[in-house]
């Protein structure tokens, strides 16, 4: 399963001749068998990064009905982002020149001839008012499945783009971990070299001292208390555990970009995690290698951070 960003755009234009729109078969409007006039539907989809779910409408008045239907669409596919839906609606009906059928001027003449039987001097019906009679009778372009079909496919048509833009932000997260990694493995060696350096450091101390009282001191005493301050400044800046848990997340982290689907308040979270991590190492650091290594650590963990936030 993909990932998915939060951000994306996708617009729709869906026609009454895309999908052979007609009248129902029992209409009693003459010419009832003939299409149903033309028209088209605009679908435009807009999705930013957000906490949640935020739906917001800006629709024509003829489908002000239709919002709770809309509403169920985006919810149905999508989780998080703030999503604003865009409908125009346009007819062309009214202003092309009407195709009069069979029936239509059937129903005319025998009206016309009614009219002339009761009224000798009535004039007959001219071409132009024929063909204004028949767009009159000629039934209005509804719009509403066509305005439906076109958000159906603009939803499929923004997972798309979001799923194309997840996997970017997916890859630009793998490249981050497979740095981080690296700079731990960096950071693992450095510890005992700087326990050993320190080490050395005590015991040239302690004979100073020796030399300075005079010998009080044996070697063997002064030596066990140098490995004794040596032992305990190794716990203070031993960051194994920090290392060990720095893997963990990124393991979950590359986990989770695998499994797909919901993983961006997951993601978000581990990244914290990692954030923490990386401070108490610099915290810790004895050497310059590790204060350097725990600012590069922090530096790519807020890169991640930025991509984390678009994830849905």
């Amino acid at each position: 399963m993909s990932v998915y960003s939060m951000t994306g755009y996708a617009n729709v234009v869906s026609s009454v001749a895309d999908h052979d729109a007609e009248l129902p078969e029992d209409s009693d409007t003459p010419g009832a068998s003939r299409k149903a006039g033309s028209g088209s539907v605009g679908a435009e989809l807009r999705s930013v990064n957000s906490r949640f779910l935020d739906l917001s409408f800006k629709l024509p008045d003829e489908f002000r009905g239709l919002e709770p239907a809309f509403r169920d669409l985006l919810t149905a596919a999508f989780k998080r982002g703030k999503i604003e839906l865009r409908l125009q609606a346009q007819r062309t009906s009214d202003s092309a020149w009407p195709q009069p059928q069979p029936d239509q001027l059937h129903t005319l003449a025998r009206l016309e001839g009614m009219v002339q039987n009761w009224l000798p001097k009535a004039g007959g019906l001219t071409v132009n008012e024929v063909l204004n009679l028949c767009r009159q009778s000629a039934p209005s372009v509804k719009l509403d499945d066509i305005a439906l079909e076109a958000v159906r496919q603009c939803v499929e048509a923004l997972k798309d783009a979001r799923a194309i833009e997840g996997k970017r932000l997916a890859d630009i997260i793998k490249d981050r971990l497979k740095q981080l990694r690296e700079l731990a493995a960096q950071a693992e060696p450095l510890v005992p070299q700087a326990v050993q350096r320190q080490q050395e450091r005590f015991l040239a101390k302690y004979q100073e001292a020796l030399q300075a009282v005079g010998g009080n001191v044996t070697p063997e005493a002064a030596q066990e208390r140098a490995l004794n301050e040596a032992a305990a400044y190794a716990l203070r800046i031993d960051v194994d555990e920090e290392v060990q848990r720095l893997k963990a997340h990124l393991d979950e982290i590359e986990r989770l970009l695998r499994k797909g689907g919901e993983a961006g308040k997951r993601l978000d979270f581990l990244i914290q995690e990692l954030h923490r991590e990386a401070n108490t190492l610099g915290s810790k650091a004895a050497a310059l290698e590790l204060t350097q290594i725990s600012v590069s650590m922090k530096v790519l963990i807020e890169q991640m951070r930025e991509q984390v936030q678009n994830l849905e």
